[in-house]
């Protein structure tokens, strides 16, 4: 269930209520029973699980190092080699 937050427009008193989406928004402060406003917050995300780190999506220096050419013809050359015979 989501948080919301609520501000008394009489005393100014800031507090938060767990409610389901499907309920009425309050209509009076619980300390003065002045009106109150539903603010507007960012909301709350937990990230559960494995891949939500930085060093989870990084590749090693040496997979993304690409080969020198001189080894990339070289090994092409004797793969050919290989083959024919």
């Amino acid at each position: 269930m989501p948080l919301y937050d609520y501000k008394c427009t009489k005393c100014g008193h800031i507090f938060e209520v767990m409610q389901r989406i499907s309920e009425e928004p309050l209509k009076f402060c619980p300390q003065c029973k002045g009106e109150i406003k539903r603010l507007i917050s960012a909301a709350g995300i937990v990230f559960k699980g494995s891949g939500f780190y930085a060093t989870d999506s990084k590749k090693s220096q040496k997979a993304s190092v690409p080969a020198p050419k001189s080894e990339k013809k070289e090994s092409k050359e004797s793969k050919s080699k290989e083959v024919s015979k």
